[in-house]
């Protein structure tokens, strides 16, 4: 099937780069410091941590991998902004479940064959997979390291 594979292999690279880089960012990041916001009146860098978490939680049955490990998340960190809810999740929680998502994610996508990726995702429909084979599992993994690195770029505001 061509360079169906290499271009998943370099999807994939781009992927865990990103990871890398918001584990790095993240994972050094003290209680007080994620309580920060990229910039006056906006989302806290928890906030955007569980955010992303919330996204890639979702991701694992959109992509047939298992069935979500933190539906909590959505609550806090996708139905509603920032700051509107009292009770938020702690940041050992966030990296808690930041790191079993990847980690499930990442033993998924091991498990996937380049030519899974071109599998149609759970949200799309079999009829509407047909007329457009583009909306596939690969477009979910590029969609999604687009959306980490918006967001990382974001959060390295936060850290100035």
């Amino acid at each position: 099937m061509g360079n169906d594979d290499a271009y998943v292999s370099l999807g994939l690279k781009v992927w865990k780069a990103q990871i890398e880089r918001a584990d790095k960012l993240f994972g050094g990041l003290t209680s007080e410091e994620v309580l920060r916001e990229i910039a006056p009146a906006r989302n806290r860098l928890l906030y955007l941590w569980g955010h992303l978490t919330a996204i890639h939680d979702a991701t694992l049955p959109l992509l047939g991998l298992s069935e979500r490990l933190h539906p909590e998340f959505d609550v806090a960190f996708v139905s509603n902004p920032d700051k509107s809810r009292a009770g938020i999740p702690s940041h050992e929680q966030v990296r808690q479940a930041w790191n079993s998502v990847n980690g499930e994610l990442s033993r998924g996508f091991e498990r996937m064959s380049w030519s899974d990726w071109l599998q149609r995702h759970s949200a799309v429909s079999a009829e509407d997979f047909a007329k457009d084979t583009s909306r596939n599992r690969f477009a979910i993994l590029l969609s999604r390291t687009n959306h980490l690195s918006y967001h990382l770029g974001q959060a390295v505001l936060g850290l100035k």
